[in-house]
């Protein structure tokens, strides 16, 4: 290539890959699951929980942008993801480039891979990571080149573009991004772009020098940065620790800057003299965020599970319009946001001080030298350089500086010069000043305080703290929280608050139970206007326009979007629903003069430019229809409806090959996706326009099958243009067509699929579809009505039953019938291996005997091997039914893929056999295998998929090494042991995650304590776990409210009172048991089985206090 050129191609590329699973054809209701601080509900996204053990070579789109200085690559195959960036100077990757693609079980929806840059939004991790999504290629009259990547997301129909950029002799990635709300309702998002770096024991972060301080997840914790002093997730820091070294940090931790006024955030590796760095305006883009998986062998697994070669990463996170993850921030009907960053490589420069998209500079003292250094991304002729102390030059240089060379000089001053009244600037040949670094004004910020969880709605003292503390739950997407009861306490306070009645209205809707909706908005409104009939924000009366003409009263609707026009802040979105209302009653010139008010006011709706065409089609000026689509695809080049404006222009046009290319266009930039046709399909319906609808949809009706949705909705479109024999011939084609990963969730598709149920009454399939949509709007009593219907008219249809059990366990609370539906809903595809995995939690959870669930899982091997989670299973029942060698041999057999947030299964079982068999062989006086045994027990084999995380407590695997060591005769072994069996952590508390402190711990440090001759000690502890769960018995339990993440993808909702209520039992039967109240242990453990057959540690230890035997024989 010419070095001044910059060059952007497409080409075929083949990476090693690790495959993955089907996508689950059950939809995915997980209503409480906790995914990065916020709701881990994926539906109605799909599931895939299958990693592949070994790795072929697989062909994907590369798309490659490439200048003087850099090259990069981007996967549209993956997310949109950068893959590769390559820095030609230093040579070197100057982003982590995993050579592999090797998914673990990270992501939202499952499959996520390390290395990169990837861009995560409305939520992080971003749902469609692993998806494919739009692109295209772009030229530019300056000699930039950029790659689009589009997609418009299924959670909550969304539009995000990023464009990629190389400049001509520039080192720089420029990527502008676009967000924009293609729904009537305002959605919540946050952006995180995400870029690993290859770390080692050098690399170091480098945050802004204001940064005193970091915040972990939902602000639930504080740290001092970069000298952390205190505790951050269970490490202790102190005295002084710096956080922002790599090595230093041996956990998974996370942590976020606290308001910094500067624009960079990136890392650098000592050794190398190399680094990264983001430059974003700090004003839209104060996110600055590490992640690691820890320095440490827990990390290590992790490193292992991602990459082939490539070894350890940190993520150097960068949000905006977001410091914090959860940290949402809102976009209004049909806004678009858009923003600008910029990553770049840099070398030498160490720490850097500041930094914009040009120039970056480093100032650091030492002794009686100050060194100032300098790069720049692109040749910056004849800067201008000064130096000063307290106003005095200390040194002053004209320059030119290249991307090639880094501006380096020494200055020789006073040792005892105070750095911080240092003042660097560097002027343009302009005298234009484009950057100083003067840290006297670096703010020194006291440590804030974490945030605190919401309080009880009944708690909360005023009506407005109420709306607030509902809006946050709302915005941050809160698990486990619902905003419901706030709003309605807030209104049993005070019953015509506008706020409270507007939200709750407007949550119905979201709902889709417009009818409910109906009755809050109209007293939002008649509050609005008791004094006055013209109210300051009319976003009552948008609102109750949406819900009329969801209810089919489109007159009344258009009267209040009418209104709600009256207010500046709703006044594109009252015009838009007007002319929509317009274009359907085929007053088109109006339409055009409400479309064109509404653009006025918000030029970015893309959805406007497509009517406004459609409105010049209809009145036959098809030159200005073809020019506002042209307009449209300058603003969004992904614009179906735009396009398709064009190809039905030039159509009428008589200029058919224009047409057809139009159409390939596209076809190509769509994808020929089904959802992008849906989404735009129904862009048309909104507004009457129901031809053109099912001309486009029909695009991507395929021969022999489709998507049940195209379907349903052409026949929906077909009964709106009065076509009924076309009607019934689409719906039946739906009710007969696979439903596999058929999730919909459009309020739209409530009323295609009811219509659908009307008209063909035999149809099994709408009313299944209808309730899925119901449940994952929690609306459960019409799922529930719409699944029974389901399943009465086809009881052989097995995912149905297998809804119709969840939703009878987890709301109506009839454990029967849920188990009665999941049986049938198994022996109808005895094939499913996720729903052997459900019907056997059930089972679990009403407390089946092991043996009989050993045996259920024995009887479908060849599934049950399918999933780690079964397999994992059957491991369990065989330890809890003391066949410890075959656990342990099964546990050897296999590579697990654990997810991220639940590990400890697979490494706690591996303990558990290797303990229970040293505890045998030691009583068999095999001394030597027994002692390998608990050893072994230390260390983690590789196939677990998991490492040993730092601080684990291994108090009962030292008490037995101590016990075997005595039982040999090696008195000072066995103190050694008992000694270290002695030390951690000693106060109970609830065990809810994989680092949490285990009760049994606690319990062999008494026990080691007995042994050590210390009796008082060790009561001391017994009677701690029996204070601890006789205090605790009754707890009202809840989820963490910062819970980080809860990953089980477990479909039941848990009792946690009846965990606490075990977990306490438990307890108190180890405290007893430390007692030798062997009677009231045997008693209290045997209490503890009677509520969890399956409670391994309830076995074990009532088998201690069945034999008897003194403690210190133990």
């Amino acid at each position: 290539m010419n070095q001044s050129n910059v060059s952007v191609w497409e080409e075929k590329v083949i990476i090693p890959t690790y495959g993955v699973g089907k996508p689950d054809k059950n939809p995915m209701f997980f209503e409480k699951r906790v995914y990065q601080g916020s709701s881990g509900v994926v539906y109605p996204n799909p599931v895939i929980e299958k990693i592949a053990d070994e790795k072929e070579n697989k062909e994907y789109t590369g798309l490659f942008l490439e200048n003087k200085y850099l090259k990069v690559m981007i996967l549209p195959e993956l997310g949109g993801r950068i893959q590769m960036a390559y820095d030609k100077i230093k040579q070197r990757h100057f982003i982590y480039y995993n050579q592999v693609i090797k998914p673990a079980l990270v992501g939202l929806t499952g499959p996520w891979i390390s290395g990169g840059i990837e861009f995560n939004w409305p939520q992080h991790h971003r749902p469609s990571t692993f998806d494919p999504v739009d692109y295209t290629l772009e030229e530019h009259a300056d000699g930039s080149k950029t790659v689009w990547v589009n997609e418009v997301e299924r959670m909550f129909h969304t539009k995000g573009m990023a464009g990629f950029t190389l400049r001509p002799d520039t080192a720089y990635i420029e990527i502008k991004a676009k967000l924009f709300n293609r729904s009537a309702l305002p959605q919540t998002f946050l952006w995180w772009a995400n870029p690993a770096v290859k770390v080692n024991d050098h690399y170091q972060s480098v945050f802004p020098p204001d940064v005193n301080a970091v915040f972990d997840h939902g602000k639930r914790d504080v740290s001092d940065f970069p000298i952390a002093t205190g505790t951050y997730y269970k490490v202790d820091y102190s005295p002084g620790t710096d956080i922002s070294m790599y090595k230093n940090i041996p956990v998974p931790t996370s942590y976020m800057a606290i308001n910094s006024d500067y624009d960079f955030v990136g890392g650098y590796e000592h050794d190398s003299q190399a680094g990264l760095l983001h430059v974003a305006n700090h004003h839209v883009s104060p996110g600055k965020k590490q992640w690691t998986w820890g320095h440490s062998d827990f990390g290590q697994a992790w490193d292992r599970n991602l990459t082939d070669e490539d070894g350890p990463y940190i993520e150097l996170m960068t949000g905006v319009f977001t410091d914090n993850q959860p940290d949402f921030s809102w976009l209004m009907p049909y806004e678009e946001k858009t923003f600008t960053q910029y990553f770049l490589p840099y070398r030498e420069l160490g720490m850097v001080k500041n930094a914009t998209k040009d120039i970056l500079l480093a100032l650091s003292k030492a002794g009686d030298k100050i060194t100032i250094k300098i790069q720049v991304t692109s040749e910056q002729p004849d800067l201008h350089i000064q130096l000063s102390y307290k106003g005095e030059t200390l040194f002053k240089e004209h320059a030119t500086i290249t991307p090639e060379n880094v501006f380096v000089k020494e200055v020789a001053v006073n040792a005892d010069l105070n750095e911080n009244e240092l003042l660097l600037v560097i002027n343009s040949n302009s005298n234009q000043e484009l950057i100083r670094y003067e840290p006297a004004k670096n703010k020194q910020n006291e440590l804030p305080t974490a945030a605190k969880p919401a309080l009880l709605p009944t708690d909360v003292e005023s009506v407005e703290q109420l709306f607030l503390t509902a809006q946050h739950l709302e915005q941050y997407r809160h698990a486990t929280y619902s905003p419901m009861p706030y709003y309605e306490e807030a209104l049993r306070r005070e019953p015509t608050d506008i706020r409270n009645n507007n939200a709750l209205g407007k949550w119905y809707i979201r709902k889709g139970q417009f009818a409910k909706a109906e009755p809050y908005l109209r007293k939002a409104v008649e509050t609005s206007i008791q004094r006055n009939p013209n109210p300051y924000d009319s976003e009552a009366y948008y609102n109750l326009g949406l819900c009329l003409k969801s209810l089919g009263r489109a007159d009344e609707a258009y009267i209040v979007f009418y209104k709600a026009t009256w207010s500046n802040a709703w006044k594109d979105t009252g015009f838009f629903a007007v002319a929509q209302i317009d274009m359907a009653r085929g007053h088109y010139a109006l339409a055009l003069d409400h479309i064109t008010q509404s653009l006025d006011r918000n030029a970015n709706n893309s959805k406007a430019y497509a009517i406004k065409a459609a409105a010049y089609r209809k009145l036959n000026r098809l030159d200005k229809a073809l020019q506002i689509a042209d307009t449209a695809l300058e603003r969004d080049g992904f614009n179906l409806g735009a396009i398709f404006e064009i190809v039905l222009a030039y159509r009428l046009v008589n200029e058919p090959l224009k047409a057809e290319h139009s159409l390939d266009q596209l076809m190509a930039l769509s994808r020929g996706d089904d959802q992008n046709f849906i989404e735009y399909a129904l862009d048309y319906a909104a507004a009457g326009l129901f031809n053109e609808a099912a001309q486009l949809l029909q695009l991507v009706v395929k021969p022999g099958a489709s998507n049940p949705i195209v379907y349903y909705t052409l026949g929906w479109l077909s009964h709106q243009c009065g076509r009924k024999a076309e009607t019934a011939e689409w719906f039946a084609k739906a009710a007969a067509a696979d439903p596999y990963l058929c999730f919909p969730n459009r309020l739209d598709e409530i009323g295609i699929l009811q219509l659908a149920a009307e008209i063909n009454p035999a149809d099994a399939k709408a009313p299944y579809y209808l309730g899925n949509l119901f449940y994952d709007k929690r609306q459960y009593a019409e799922a529930v009505s719409w699944w029974e219907k389901s399943a009465a008219l086809d009881a052989k249809f097995p995912t149905v039953f297998r809804n119709l059990a969840i939703a009878y366990f987890n709301k109506q609370n009839n454990q029967q019938k849920a188990l009665e539906y999941f049986e049938k809903a198994f022996a109808l595809d005895k094939t499913d291996a996720r729903v052997l995995m459900e019907l056997d939690q059930l089972y679990k959870r009403l407390n089946k005997a092991p043996e009989q669930r050993l045996q259920f899982i024995e009887n479908n091997l060849e599934v049950a091997n399918l999933r780690d989670d079964v397999y994992l299973e059957r491991v369990t029942l065989y330890n809890l039914l003391g066949n410890y060698e075959t656990a342990l041999n099964l546990l050897t057999a296999r590579q697990f893929h654990p997810w991220e947030g639940g590990e400890g299964k697979a490494s706690g079982q591996y303990v558990f056999s290797l303990v229970q068999l040293a505890k045998k062989y030691r009583e068999e006086g095999l001394y030597d295998k027994a002692i390998t045994y608990l050893n072994n027990a230390k260390t983690y084999p590789h196939n677990l998929g998991e490492g040993k995380l730092y601080g684990t407590q291994e108090n009962d695997i030292d008490y037995w090494l101590g016990c075997v060591y005595e039982s040999s005769n090696k008195p000072e072994l066995a103190k050694k042991y008992f000694e270290q069996a002695t030390i951690g952590l000693d106060e109970p508390s609830a065990a809810v995650f994989y680092n949490d402190q285990q009760p049994d711990k606690i319990f062999y440090q008494g026990l080691a304590w007995q042994k050590l001759g210390n009796s008082e000690k060790a009561r001391h502890i017994f009677k701690k776990l029996i204070d601890y769960g006789v205090q605790h018995a009754n707890d009202e339990v809840k989820i963490d409210y910062f819970a980080v993440s809860l990953p089980n993808l477990l479909i039941f909702d848990d009792d946690l009172n009846l965990r606490n209520n075990i977990h306490t039992r438990f307890l108190q039967g180890l405290g007893l048991l430390g007692l030798a109240e062997f009677n009231a242990a045997q008693e209290m453990l045997s209490s503890v089985l009677h509520l969890d057959a399956a409670h391994s540690g309830g076995y074990v230890h009532r088998t201690m206090s069945k034999q008897n035997l003194k403690v210190t024989d133990y």
